[in-house]
C-alpha cells in the first residue's frame, strides 16, 4: 500500500500553468480542433459550445493525454484528436450532470441549462459525444477508440449508481468509491492511457500511466467532494453546498455519519433523505463535519491515492515532465478550486 503523500508547505499552485506551457503548441491545436468540431447549421449548438469554451476550465484531462504520449516518446499528431475528444467527453458529462443536479452555476458562469434549458443542454451534450467519437476515429487507433468508448459507458454507469444512491444515508464507503472510480477516475485513467497507446508503449508503461490517471482521478474527486463544504462560491466557480442540498452522498457525509452521535445521525438522516435549503441546516452540517474531522480525513484519503499515483510513475525515467506530473498530484490535493 502506498504511503500518505505529504503536503508541501508551499504547494505548487502554478503547476497547471507550467504544464500548459510545456504543451502550449499542442493545447493551442486542441482548442482549435474543439472549436472546429462545434460547428453546426443549428445555431444553438455553436452558441452553447462557445459558452462552454469561454468558461475555460483546467483542461486537465486533455493534458493527461498529451503527457501520456510524451512520456512514452510519441512524435506524431494523433494525440491532438484524442485530447480534444477526451475534453469533449468531459464537457458532455458536465452538461448532463448540470441537468441531473439542477445546477445553475459552473466555472463562475450560468450553466447551459440555466441559459438555454434542460433539453438543449442534454442534446448538445449528446452532440459533443458524437463529435468526440468522430475525433477518436480520426486518430486512427482502434485500441484508443475501444478504451475511450468503454470509458464513456462506465461513466454513464457511475452516474446511474450515484443517482440510485441519492438520499441514501446508508450507502457504504465501498459503494461510494465505486461511484468515484466510475464517474471520475475512469476518464482520468483512459485519458492518460490512450496517449501511451498511440505511442505503442509496452504493457508495463501502459499500466503505469493508467494507474497514475486513475489514482489521480480518485484523489481529485475526493478533494472536490470536500471543497463542496470547505470553499467559497467565488473561488470554486460553482455554488458550495450543492451536494448537501441535492441529498448527494459523498465521503464527508459518510464519515460524519459514522463518527457522529445518535442525535447527529438523526440530523443526517433528516437532511439527506429530505434535502434542505435552510442555511442553518447547512451551517450545522459544517459544524458536525468540523467536529468529526470529516473534511480533514477526506483530504487524507486523497493524499493516500495521490501517493499511489506518484508510485505509478516510478518506472519512467526522471524528466521535467515527470516532475510536473508529480507536482500535479500535489496541486490536485491542495487546490481550493
Amino acid at each position: 500500500m502506498a504511503d500518505i503523500l505529504p503536503l508541501r508547505r508551499n504547494p505548487p499552485t502554478d503547476t497547471m500553468a507550467r504544464l500548459r506551457a510545456q504543451f502550449s503548441e499542442e493545447m493551442a491545436a486542441v482548442e482549435i480542433l474543439m472549436r472546429e468540431n462545434m460547428g453546426s447549421y443549428v445555431d444553438m449548438i455553436p452558441a452553447i459550445g462557445e459558452h462552454i469554451v469561454k468558461a475555460g476550465g483546467k483542461r486537465l484531462r486533455p493534458i493527461l493525454t498529451l503527457a501520456g504520449a510524451r512520456l512514452c516518446n510519441y512524435s506524431g499528431e494523433a494525440q491532438i484528436s484524442l485530447a480534444a475528444a477526451v475534453e469533449y467527453m468531459h464537457t458532455a458529462t458536465l452538461l448532463h450532470d448540470d441537468v441531473v443536479d439542477e445546477s445553475d452555476l459552473r466555472r463562475s458562469l450560468p450553466t447551459a441549462r440555466k441559459v438555454w434549458g434542460n433539453a438543449a443542454s442534454v442534446l448538445v451534450g449528446d452532440f459533443m459525444l458524437g463529435q468526440a467519437f468522430r475525433m477518436m476515429v480520426a486518430a486512427g487507433s482502434l485500441k484508443a477508440l475501444d478504451i475511450l468508448s468503454h470509458a464513456a459507458a462506465v461513466i454513464a454507469e457511475g452516474e446511474v449508481m450515484q443517482l440510485a444512491n441519492l438520499h441514501n444515508v446508508d450507502m457504504t464507503e465501498d459503494a461510494y468509491l465505486q461511484v468515484v472510480d466510475a464517474k471520475t477516475a475512469t476518464l482520468f485513467a483512459a485519458a492518460a492511457e490512450v496517449g501511451g497507446v498511440i505511442a505503442e508503449a509496452n504493457l508495463r508503461e501502459l499500466d503505469g500511466i493508467r494507474s497514475y490517471g486513475r489514482n489521480l482521478g480518485i484523489a481529485f474527486q475526493l478533494v472536490d467532494d470536500a471543497l463542496d463544504y470547505a470553499s467559497h462560491s467565488e473561488t470554486l466557480g460553482k455554488n458550495i453546498g450543492d451536494d448537501f442540498r441535492e441529498g448527494k452522498i459523498t465521503l464527508p457525509i459518510l464519515l460524519a455519519v459514522r463518527r457522529g452521535s445518535e442525535a447527529d445521525r438523526g440530523f443526517w438522516n433528516r437532511v439527506v433523505r429530505t434535502p434542505s435549503d435552510d442555511p442553518t441546516d447547512f451551517q450545522h452540517a459544517l459544524k458536525l463535519m468540523h467536529e468529526t474531522k470529516a473534511l480533514e480525513e477526506t483530504r487524507e484519503r486523497a493524499r493516500h491515492y495521490g501517493a499511489r499515483a506518484v508510485d505509478a510513475l516510478a518506472l519512467f525515467p526522471s524528466s521535467p515532465l515527470k516532475s510536473e506530473l508529480i507536482d500535479l498530484v500535489q496541486f490536485c490535493i491542495a487546490r481550493a478550486y
